[in-house]
């Protein structure tokens, strides 16, 4: 079983609403922590990084879920 690890820019220890991230193999896993059960993203570990970088760049509108 892989460990899941809240995003550091979380709002604390009890707060579910984040993204939670696991290596997987050869994947980075990425799921809702308020719904972990409903699945993840498997992404390569370089989508992954290209993902991140256009976040930074302000590159995709992030929608908040409710």
């Amino acid at each position: 079983m892989s460990e899941w690890r809240k995003s550091s820019r979380s709002g604390g220890v009890n707060d579910n609403a984040c993204v939670e991230l696991a290596r997987l193999g050869g994947t980075v896993g990425v799921r809702d922590s308020k719904n972990p059960d409903a699945g993840h993203l498997g992404l390569s570990r370089r989508e992954f990084s290209q993902l991140v970088a256009r976040i930074k760049r302000g590159g995709l509108t992030l929608l908040a879920g409710d």
